[in-house]
């Protein structure tokens, strides 16, 4: 019996619960068990954390809606201010650009304006330095002019010509300065480099036409005053004494055609006293030979008495040319008493040359003769002792002492 009530107790099975619905006459019941039960609650669990979660959705949606309008608008206002912070650089590089292009084409109007005046000046500085000639020694107008010159420390270069290699090095040093700036600036240097440039040569010019107008006017005041010492005189319309006025400062293309223009008046003074020069009796006719007999009272050599002796005796050998000491007319050419053959030359203002005991006569009666022709050749005719060459020089038909014209010849020979 024991056994019995211990498998009871062992066996006893727990009885599921159960719902019992009674209503009138019907009587329903249902049997809950756990599974159901778990199923049951989950899906009420589910449907409540869906609602849950639908719920705040809906109540969040438009607090995230708004915001995510509100971060694109940000977005797309912080493009757009972009976009015009770069217009607004593009266009004020593109201004900025424009002003650089006109200011450059501005320097190179200026640059070619200063190019063309030079150019301009080109011939006429050819023209008036050509005449200045030799008024500094070996110095030639070739070096001072502009084109084809050969020192730009006087003259510059020729317009349109390429850089000398002095320029190409200002050039050079130039862009290593400025090689770490910018284009606009680099071309400024460049501008201010060249001006620099022409700048120099203008000054350059001008002082090379000052100097060789001073020379000018310095060389025909040593050439008047040689001919003074001789006794001679030049007339000279060109002074520059009795000046006065008042000051007026000009620019530079006025100082340059004014200083053009002295020189041009200087050698103008200059030419007009060479002209008049050469139409004295100054050249030696005989360079280098011994004077035997100068001018004066002297012991004549064949009775052995004081006599008169009108020029100057040279030694010079049988045959050799005589040539004439200035341009002028044969007025007489053959024999003529002690004299033997004589050549007498004419050139004007009064003055007249004889060349006597030539031993052969080479022009004629009324022949125009130019400075250094050959008028015949020396000898021992007339009333000589020896080969030489009787010189005279005469003014109105007096004679002068020649030693006076050989000196004034040698010092202006140096400035012709």
């Amino acid at each position: 019996m024991s056994h019995a009530r211990q498998s009871a107790v062992f066996g006893k099975r727990r009885e599921p619960h159960t719902i019992i619905i009674a209503r009138g006459n019907e009587i329903r019941h249902f049997t809950l068990r756990p599974w159901v039960v778990a199923v049951a609650g989950s899906a009420v669990a589910a449907i409540a954390i869906g609602y849950l979660l639908a719920t705040s959705y809906l109540v969040l949606r438009d607090g995230l809606i708004g915001a995510t309008v509100t971060r694109q608008a940000r977005m797309r206002q912080t493009y757009e201010d972009r976009i015009a912070a770069l217009r607004t650089e593009v266009d004020r590089i593109t201004s900025r650009q424009l002003l650089d292009q006109k200011a450059v084409e501005t320097k190179v109007s200026e640059l070619l304006a200063r190019q063309k005046l030079l150019t301009e000046r080109h011939s006429r500085l050819n023209m008036v330095l050509r005449r200045a000639g030799k008024l500094e020694g070996d110095t030639s107008a070739s070096k001072t002019t502009p084109g084809g010159a050969k020192s730009e420390e006087h003259a510059g270069v020729q317009p349109g010509a390429a850089p000398s290699v002095k320029k190409q090095a200002l050039l050079w040093n130039t862009r290593k300065t400025v090689k770490d700036t910018n284009t606009t600036e680099q071309a400024d240097h460049l501008f201010a480099a060249i001006n620099s440039s022409l700048g120099s040569i203008e000054h350059d010019q001008i002082a090379r036409i000052q100097k060789l107008s001073s020379r000018a006017w310095e060389t025909g005041d040593e050439i008047k005053q040689a001919l003074q010492q001789a006794g001679l005189k030049v007339a000279d319309d060109y002074g520059k004494q009795d000046e006065g006025g008042p000051l007026i400062p000009v620019d530079k293309a006025a100082m340059f055609d004014s200083e053009v223009n002295d020189l041009g008046q200087a050698l103008d003074r200059l030419d007009a006293i060479k002209l008049a020069v050469r139409k004295y009796p100054l050249a030696d006719p005989e360079p280098g030979a011994v004077v035997t007999s100068g001018f004066g009272v002297r012991t004549d050599p064949m009775l052995g008495i004081p006599a008169l002796h009108p020029g100057i005796d040279f030694r010079s050998p049988v045959g050799k040319k005589v040539p004439a000491t200035a341009a002028g007319v044969v007025t007489h050419a053959g024999w003529d008493g002690g004299y033997g053959k004589m050549v007498e030359i004419d050139h004007g203002n009064g003055y007249a040359t004889r060349y006597g005991h030539l031993s052969e006569v080479d022009v004629k009666v009324g022949e125009k003769v130019k400075l250094g022709q050959i008028i015949g050749k020396s000898g021992s005719t007339g009333r000589s002792t020896g080969p030489h060459l009787h010189y005279e020089i005469r003014h109105d038909g007096r004679p002068i002492n020649p030693v006076a014209f050989l000196k004034a010849g040698m010092k202006i020979r140096k400035l012709m």
